[in-house]
């Protein structure tokens, strides 16, 4: 992979993505014929959804075979085949490791169930002989072979890391070290070694933090994924480990190059993410405690948790690298939004707004995520029918966030492959639905601003996610500085009301790209859902008084 600190991914949904073989469903080769669309962007990474074989009751986290692709995405001569032609453009291609769990259907548990299972089988999940809430009987059975424990929907047994407190009198409690729990590590190495012998460069990490139970402080989860991190360093030192874990403070140090910050996890259960993005238009959780959001035209919300958050994180990283640097060997991750989270285009919040979102993305100091489809404005679609276990609860609705990415005719320049339009969930049906032929043909869109960002990104080494920040105001607008001279300043506005940001150079900057955006000798103005980038190194192409409409 290019530098951490310069990378920018981008996450696929498979299935909704683009379908090569026209049976509905988004394929790998979709994927691969979409390749150069992506190079264009400029993107250096793809993260996958789970793509193996799956009994899919909840889209692909449900793992029947980690060693295979599924059918319906095609075969593993087709990853392969991804991989290789990805990386002749520089991008490179990242896997999505379901470690806590399989499925139910998968032939370790199956072989487990067995009666007379071998304990080294059965000792591979975790089981008691009586009932309890949250436990599973095995499908058909009564509980006569016990029940086991799953680790988020029943179909998904918690394969078995042990127990950070095990306990005698409590069988199921087995160590870290137990035969069970040991089994589990080598099988989680051997399968990722598996992949990368085919192209892969790394995994996105499903429920990281859920392996070890009983883990006050997650302490030997820690230890497991330090012990992964330093195999990888000897065994396959240019691959990289991605979380979910939400918490990157204590995810990086435990091992990982990267943690997003998500719309959970943590000490305050992914409020610095969701302060910033969630107007509770698309998933909601009732448990969710949040006044309003920074992403918000009525200008309720403020972004001074996230970047809290975001400090705190970036400061335990640094603590945690041999050199003291933060960036080097780990990051903050900020995502646009995930397949389990509200699309920043959602409810009133439009595709206008949106670019002030991707403007803090791709400009702060962390490894930006942009979610496919987010890039053109794609919509959050509340009607969207449940799908494969999206549902989670009454307001908490997944597939809405799931539906096909929209592509329309494309110039030749994006490579002679014209797979079909994912038919796995609903299309948007409003006439005003963007799709990416649409943004390529419009210089003034929202596509072609998110591809300049990420140029821009990659070419200005104060955009780095190593490079310093200084924070200068956290609500409207949010302005900071980057760069070792303070030379590059941002300021963003998503709130309709105009406002302004007192600089004492301002007016001799270089507008790089903004809209709505006024440099007046001592300070910045700009209106309603204006933004600005301003290079303060140089004062050409800029005066006192001088306007920036630049998209």
């Amino acid at each position: 992979m290019t530098r951490l600190s310069s990378t920018v991914l981008y996450q696929i949904y498979p299935q909704s993505f683009a379908d090569a073989d026209g049976d509905g469903i988004g394929d790998l080769n979709g994927i691969r014929q979409r390749l150069d669309y992506l190079a264009w962007l400029g993107v250096d990474a793809i993260w996958l959804n789970p793509c193996f074989v799956s009994p899919f009751l909840d889209a692909g986290y449900d793992v029947a075979d980690y060693l295979t692709v599924a059918p319906r995405y095609g075969t593993n001569d087709d990853l392969a085949a991804l991989c290789a032609e990805a990386g002749r453009r520089g991008i490179a291609v990242l896997l999505d490791l379901v470690a806590g769990h399989t499925s139910d259907q998968h032939p370790w548990f199956l072989a487990a169930c067995a009666s007379d299972a071998d304990p080294a089988i059965r000792d591979r999940f975790v089981w008691r002989d009586s009932p309890r809430d949250g436990w599973v009987a095995p499908s058909g059975t009564a509980g006569e072979v016990g029940y086991y424990l799953p680790n988020f929907l029943p179909c998904q047994p918690a394969l078995n890391y042990g127990y950070a407190r095990p306990a005698a009198e409590q069988p199921w409690r087995q160590p870290v070290d137990a035969p069970g729990p040991r089994a589990n590590r080598e099988a989680l190495r051997a399968i990722m070694a598996h992949w990368f012998d085919l192209g892969v460069a790394g995994f996105r990490v499903d429920m990281a933090a859920s392996l070890v139970k009983d883990d006050p402080g997650l302490v030997e989860t820690g230890k497991l994924w330090r012990e992964v991190r330093a195999w990888l360093e000897v065994s396959h030192p240019d691959r990289v480990l991605v979380a979910e874990w939400g918490d990157p403070q204590v995810s990086v140090p435990a091992g990982f190059h990267v943690d997003f910050l998500l719309h959970f996890g943590g000490p305050t259960d992914g409020l610095p993410l969701r302060s910033l993005w969630n107007n509770g238009a698309g998933t909601v959780n009732p448990t969710w405690q949040q006044d309003g959001c920074w992403a918000d035209a009525d200008g309720r919300g403020e972004a001074g948790t996230f970047v809290a958050a975001w400090r705190e994180a970036a400061t335990a990283i640094a603590a945690a690298d041999p050199e003291g640097h933060y960036g080097r060997t780990g990051i903050v991750g900020l995502p646009t939004s995930n397949h389990d989270f509200t699309r920043l285009v959602a409810g009133p919040r439009d595709a206008r707004q949106a670019a002030i979102a991707m403007m803090l993305v791709l400009t702060w100091p962390a490894l930006p995520c942009l979610y496919y489809g987010d890039e053109i404005g794609m919509r959050y679609l509340p009607d969207s029918p449940a799908l494969e276990g999206s549902r989670l609860g009454p307001m908490f609705e997944r597939a809405g966030s799931r539906t096909p990415m929209r592509w329309g005719p494309l110039p030749q320049e994006f490579g002679p492959g014209t797979p079909a339009a994912s038919r796995y969930l609903p299309d948007d049906p409003g006439p005003d639905a963007p799709s990416v032929a649409a943004g390529v043909a419009d210089e003034q869109s929202l596509l072609h601003l998110v591809r300049r960002l990420i140029g821009l990104r990659h070419d200005d080494p104060r955009l780095d996610a190593g490079a310093p920040v200084e924070v200068l105001a956290t609500g409207y607008p949010l302005a900071y500085t980057r760069g070792s001279d303070h030379s590059l300043l941002v300021v963003l506005n998503p709130s309709r009301e105009p406002v302004s940001l007192a600089h004492p150079v301002a007016g001799a900057g270089t507008v790089l790209t903004g809209r709505g955006v006024e440099l007046a000798p001592d300070e910045v103005r700009l209106t309603g859902f204006g933004y600005a980038i301003v290079d303060l190194r140089t004062s050409v192409g800029a005066a006192a008084g001088g306007r920036g409409e630049t998209r």
